[in-house]
């Protein structure tokens, strides 16, 4: 069955009330929880956020199952009656957000092909890296928690989940396909919005460079794009905001993402 990871109402999380009416609408806030730390910490004290719900880690590696759990996580939150705008923590993520349907509440996004993009704080940032340095693998905090990047960890990882789902025979196989797409990068970074970064997450994507034969880079993050987000600062460089019985779409620019109606449909 699928299901979120975590929901909670923002106020159990830390989100103060503020005594005053408030002066942006109440978000209800859909986020993968490879970002769950950096998310709590910078909701606190955001009274227009209302509700955070976590989805499980490693989803956009299946596309139509990711589309599927978020279009039942948006049903749930345009049920509550207190949502007024659901804000999406995720980037266009094997293109998972395309086609969901919201019949009352606005969705917006920030304009980001994936998660990179809110740790780095802006998609020109990330353009430019990329650029210059085309091979590049990038490790978060809440990326080394799911044990997802390439290194010893993630293959052995691998490696059982195979052999208790596959014969002996197909592990190898299954070993050497792995290794193929990893084999087109050559670069390790590591990123974080000062939320939850340790030296040892730090020296341990030193050490996966390492066995990779990849070179190493700590890149330094902006949490601004995320603070943003989630406070309802949404200028349109940066964000899409997807009225209702409108779908997001992917775009062949810079903006990365648009917003086209969506036809009558169940």
């Amino acid at each position: 069955m699928d299901v979120e990871i975590n929901s909670s109402r923002a106020s159990a999380g830390g989100a103060k009330a503020s005594g005053f009416p408030r002066a942006k609408p109440a978000l209800t806030v859909i986020a993968c929880n490879v970002l769950e730390k950096e998310i709590r910490h910078f909701a606190q004290g955001l009274d227009q956020v209302r509700d955070l719900v976590f989805m499980p880690q490693g989803l956009h590696n299946e596309p139509v199952r990711l589309q599927r759990q978020l279009q039942a996580a948006v049903d749930r939150a345009e049920a509550d009656e207190g949502t007024e705008v659901i804000a999406l923590v995720y980037g266009l993520c094997s293109r998972g957000v395309e086609n969901l349907r919201h019949g009352r509440c606005p969705l917006v996004i920030a304009r980001a092909h994936d998660c990179v993009t809110l740790f780095l704080g802006d998609k020109e940032r990330y353009a430019d890296y990329l650029r210059e340095h085309p091979g590049t693998y990038w490790y978060s905090p809440g990326w080394i928690g799911s044990q997802a990047p390439p290194g010893p960890e993630r293959d052995a990882k691998l490696r059982r989940e195979y052999t208790e789902k596959f014969g002996r025979d197909e592990v190898d196989y299954l070993m050497e396909v792995e290794a193929q797409w990893i084999a087109k990068y050559d670069r390790a970074a590591y990123v974080g919005l000062g939320v939850g970064e340790t030296e040892k997450d730090v020296r341990y994507t030193q050490h996966c460079a390492g066995c990779l034969g990849w070179s190493f880079e700590h890149v330094k993050g902006d949490p601004q794009l995320l603070v943003d987000l989630l406070a309802g600062n949404w200028d349109e460089r940066r964000f899409l905001v997807v009225p209702p019985h409108h779908a997001i779409r992917l775009t062949a620019d810079a903006t990365i993402i648009k917003a086209v109606p969506m036809p009558p449909g169940p």
